[in-house]
Parts: C-alpha cells; sequence; structure tokens
C-alpha cells in the first residue's frame, strides 16, 4: 500500500484524556479515532490488526472443531427475563424499545440467545458435543469507560459456546479451549497468565478461569506463587488453609479506650500503641434484604466478592449511616458487641486471642475483646484479599502481585442456562437429559491495547509480527532521486510479488517525518532506500531491538522472506 494513499493521520500529541499508553499511542499512530467515551472507529490500520487476531483467533477455535456462526447483536428481552439476567445484570445492559414497545437488549454476550438456538435444533446425544463460536460487536454501558480499547461500551469479543452429555465432555473440551486461547495469546505476542477467577454475572457450576496480559495499567491484580504453578485474580486468591479456632480464655475484662475522632485502622495505630494486626474492622453489608456484620483484622482488606458467594447473596452492599444508627451503633466505631445481627468473622480474627473493637460509642474503642467470650459467633470463612507476606495454598511458598489486563474468560456453566430454557437431549435409552454447558470469551479488540502496552518504546509502538499492519515499512527519503525512486519502485513490486504486506512510504515529506511516522506506527522492519541506491545497497533495520545493517537488495530480500516464513508456518 502506498502511504501517499492510505488513511494514517498521525499525531505528534497524544490526547488530553488518554491515560494509558495504548490509548495514546494507537490515536497517535492513527490506528483509532473517538467517537464518543468508550465507543471508537477504527483506521485501515487499526482494522488491519484487528483482522489479524480475529485470523489467529479462527484459525485455533476451527483447529479444536469449533463451528463459527453470527448470533444478532439485538436480542429479545424476554429471553434475558427468562434467564433472570434481565434485572440481575445491572445498569451495564444496554436496553431498547422498537417501534411496537417490544423491548430488547444489545447483547454484552450471548448465552441466553445460544441455549435458546441449541435447545431448538439439537434433540438428540448424538449431535454432541457441539461447539460454536463468533466474533461479533459486544455492547455494555461502562459507567466510566477509560483507557481507550481496554474499557470501552463497544467492543469487538469472540465468545464461544460448548454443549455436553457429560461433565467428563465438558472437561475435554475447556480444558482444550483453554490450550488453544494459550496458543492463541502466546501468537500475538503477549505476555501472559491463566489465573483462577470468579464467575461473576456469567456464572456457573464448575471452574473458571481468566487469562491476564501483564501490565502495570492493568485493573486486575494477579496473585501466583514463585515456587508452583499456582496463580489467581485477587478476588479469587486464597492462602493456606491455616488451623484456626475460636479463643475464649480468661482475659481481663473489657475497658474502654478513648480514641476522639479517630475512626481509621491508620490514625488508631498513630496514636496509639498497638499495630494494626492488633485491630478488628467490624463492617456493615446490607445481603440481599439483610443486615449483617463482618469482622476483619485491622491489616487485611476485605473481599466482598467471597463474602457474596459464601452467603450465596443476590447483592452486597455496604450499609448505609441510617441503617447503622437504627442497629445502635456509630460510624467509625462499630463494633461486634452488642449488635443483633448475624456476625461472619474472617478465620484470621477467629484465631486472635484478644482484639481492639468499636465500642458503638462515639469516640471509643473496647480493648481486651475475645469473639465467644463477648460476641456470638455466627459464621468463620475466608472474607478478605491475600497480601504478600501469606503462603500460597498449594505448596506453600511465597505469593507475588502483578498487575493485569483480562485479555480471555473460560467457565464451566454446567447447567445453569441449559435448565431455565429447556435445553434437553435424549440419551441412548431415550430419556431426557439437561445439556451441559460451557463458555469462552476472548476480548479481541482488548487485544490490541494490551499488546501496545507490553510493547512500546519512547518513539512509539513495536507491534509483533504476527499482527502487525504491515509486515514492512519501505520508505523512499527522496522522490526526487530518480535512482532510489527507481529501486524502491523495484522492490515494493518485489516484495508484494513475493506475497510480503508492504507500505511503502512514497510521500514527499522530510526524512525525519518519515522516520518519526515510521518509529510511532511500530511495523517490524523498515527498509529505507537512501543515497546508497545509486550502488544498489539499502538500509534494513527491526523495530523490536534497533539492528540495523546495510546489505543489497536480494540480500534484505532472502532476510525478510525468511521471517515471514518462520511466523506464517502456522496458518
Amino acid at each position: 500500500m502506498r502511504q501517499d494513499k492510505l488513511l494514517i493521520p498521525t499525531l505528534r500529541e497524544a490526547p488530553s484524556d488518554a491515560e494509558a499508553i495504548s490509548h495514546q499511542l494507537l490515536v497517535r499512530a492513527g490506528f483509532i479515532r473517538q467517537v464518543a467515551a468508550g465507543v471508537y472507529t477504527y483506521l485501515p490500520l487499526g482494522w488491519r490488526v484487528l483482522k489479524k487476531v480475529s485470523d489467529i483467533v479462527r484459525y485455533e477455535m476451527d483447529s479444536i472443531d469449533a463451528q463459527e456462526i453470527l448470533l444478532p447483536a439485538m436480542q429479545p428481552a424476554e429471553l434475558w427475563q427468562t434467564s433472570g439476567r434481565y434485572s440481575a445484570y445491572g445498569p451495564e445492559l444496554v436496553r431498547l424499545k422498537d417501534r411496537h414497545q417490544r423491548e430488547f437488549i444489545l447483547g454484552p454476550t450471548h448465552e441466553e440467545i445460544i441455549t435458546s438456538l441449541v435447545q431448538n435444533e439439537i434433540t438428540s446425544y448424538r449431535k454432541l458435543p457441539l461447539t460454536l463460536y463468533q466474533i461479533q460487536t459486544k455492547f455494555r454501558d461502562e459507567r466510566r469507560p477509560r483507557f481507550g480499547l481496554l474499557r470501552g461500551r463497544e467492543f469487538l469479543m469472540k465468545d464461544a459456546y460448548s454443549f455436553h452429555s457429560d461433565w467428563s465432555s465438558l472437561n475435554d473440551t475447556y480444558w482444550n479451549v483453554h490450550e488453544a486461547y494459550s496458543r492463541i495469546f502466546n501468537r500475538c505476542g503477549l505476555d501472559f497468565r491463566p489465573v483462577e477467577a470468579d464467575a461473576g454475572a456469567i456464572g456457573g457450576e464448575g471452574g473458571t478461569h481468566e487469562f491476564m496480559a501483564l501490565a502495570d495499567i492493568g485493573e486486575d491484580t494477579i496473585v501466583s506463587c514463585s515456587n508452583c504453578s499456582y496463580a489467581a485474580n485477587l478476588e479469587k486468591a486464597e492462602t493456606t488453609n491455616s488451623q484456626f479456632e475460636v479463643h475464649n480464655v480468661d482475659l481481663p475484662k473489657n475497658e474502654k479506650l478513648y480514641t476522639p475522632g479517630i475512626k481509621t485502622i491508620e490514625d488508631l495505630v498513630k496514636h496509639t500503641s498497638f499495630g494494626a494486626d492488633k485491630f478488628v474492622k467490624t463492617i456493615i453489608y446490607k445481603r440481599d434484604d439483610t443486615l449483617i456484620a463482618v469482622l476483619i483484622r485491622g491489616d487485611h482488606e476485605v473481599n466482598e466478592l467471597k463474602i457474596k458467594n459464601f452467603l450465596n447473596a443476590e447483592s452486597l452492599v455496604l450499609a448505609d449511616l441510617e441503617s447503622i444508627k437504627e442497629m445502635g451503633s456509630v460510624s467509625g466505631f462499630i463494633g461486634p458487641i452488642g449488635i443483633s445481627i448475624p456476625i461472619l468473622i474472617d478465620r484470621d480474627v477467629a484465631s486472635m486471642s484478644s482484639m481492639i473493637v468499636g465500642a458503638n460509642v462515639t469516640d471509643y474503642h473496647l480493648i481486651n475483646v475475645a469473639a465467644g467470650r463477648d460476641f456470638t459467633v455466627d459464621q468463620i470463612g475466608d472474607f478478605r484479599n491475600v497480601t504478600e507476606l501469606d503462603l500460597c495454598p498449594l505448596c506453600s511458598g511465597s505469593l507475588q502481585f502483578h498487575r493485569g489486563i483480562e485479555v480471555g474468560h473460560v467457565f464451566k456453566l454446567g447447567t445453569k442456562y441449559s435448565d431455565k430454557f429447556g435445553a434437553k437431549y435424549k440419551d441412548d435409552k431415550g430419556n431426557e437429559e439437561l445439556m451441559i454447558m460451557g463458555c469462552y470469551g476472548i476480548g479481541v479488540s482488548r487485544i490490541l491495547s494490551a499488546v501496545v502496552e507490553q510493547n512500546h518504546d519512547a518513539n512509539g509502538i513495536i507491534w509483533p509480527y504476527s499482527i502487525s499492519p504491515y509486515q514492512v515499512h519501505l520508505i523512499l527519503i527522496s522522490i526526487n532521486e530518480e535512482q532510489q525512486l527507481e529501486l524502491a519502485e523495484s522492490l515494493y513490486t518485489q516484495l508484494k510479488n513475493e506475497g510480503i504486506e508492504v507500505l511503502f512510504d512514497n510521500r514527499d515529506e522530510r526524512p525525519g517525518v518519515k522516520f518519526k511516522d515510521a518509529d510511532l506506527i511500530g511495523i517490524p522492519t523498515r527498509i529505507t532506500v537512501g543515497k546508497q541506491a545509486k550502488e544498489g545497497l539499502i538500509e534494513y533495520k527491526e523495530r523490536s531491538n534497533n539492528v540495523q545493517i546495510t546489505a543489497s537488495t536480494d540480500e534484505v530480500i532472502q532476510r525478510i522472506k525468511g521471517i515471514a516464513s518462520e511466523n506464517t508456518s502456522l496458518f
């Protein structure tokens, strides 16, 4: 492609609202443009990368016998009402009505519609297992779209769904997809980790893993073991199951500790002689329609997802000030003694022989408090986030933390959706059984940003060869020098004839502008035709490592053909 004909509106400055480096570079390099918050147009370069990622995804999904389909983006609301997610999904669900006032949604995912389809089309065990997938635009009305393509309201996603007659078949497909995802992300040039995760709004009865691309901008925290393969999202991560018991020792009586206006653990530590691990936070939640108290050690952070899953709650939100007042307590000084709501205590709190808690009176805490003696313990569990001081639950090795971007997620759904939709098959004896399901997603457009977050320098993007918009950037220094022009045109034709994708910078611009744009755009190999053209020599440079040589055209073409062959052999 000749660059003077291609729409590449590069910018010298990043947009003021672009926080993530990937957002800045994709806009500056002319790959995307924002239409509205969280909604983007893909310009020619961006679309070429998106198609290459999609091609890799298709190749690997087809290799495990998944079949591509295309489902409608606009889905009848009654399907989501049947599953129970129409009201439960929340404000992120984009809802609309047609001219007949029939309700629809713009699909953020397609469990409902695929289950309805298969329920009507598959009736026999002989047609199972079956895996169907699509690559399609999804819609989520994010409360705060940000970081460019990393958190958008409209995005491209690959979603797949599998249907089975037994759990063994589901497990086989689950791990086949898991391996296919690893190949996809490796081929896209990502440094990633598969981690144990929570099923979230999609739900399910079995396991689930997220595929996380390591990046400082990532909104997720990955917990991994330095000694073994254990890795999990922070919201799911566990530590060793330490032995714990509720102590009821012969402690002195409770004493009031005067803490005027001191409400936070940090301030309590500053103004007393006690460490944070001696205090216990009492946090009041509204679980569905019921108030509960959760006790967490002062140096730990509460994990609301663990609490929600432990209670099998539909919703879990912090109690408002009025509810705290009605239960006889005071915000900032809440404690477990004397409150008449269920109390859940973290197992690390359960192992404390003595603790300091809020006194339910303004400006006071209580010392010498023991669970079981001074207040009733209703339930004990793991209700906190792990820390880097904790030990691995598998091998007791040390834990380490990283930031990550979720680029893929696989779920064992079980019968969650097939039960709601009556998706059944007849077994070999003619009995009707519910289909067992799995679902598997990849954020195709998100991969662009994740790759750029991991592959850039001060000058711009450094695309992995496999998904670069072009394989070679051919730069003509002077369009007015006949020998340079003839050699550049000859090279352009030869490379295209060899099947090499070439972006030919034939613009009438200064060399400095061309080189800056080339570094910004980030195509992995660059050929420069300049003053040595009269000697039949050209300059070859690799974007990723700054390898730079001057060689004959034949030598450079052979080198490029070899690199192209290595990177296309998997198709």
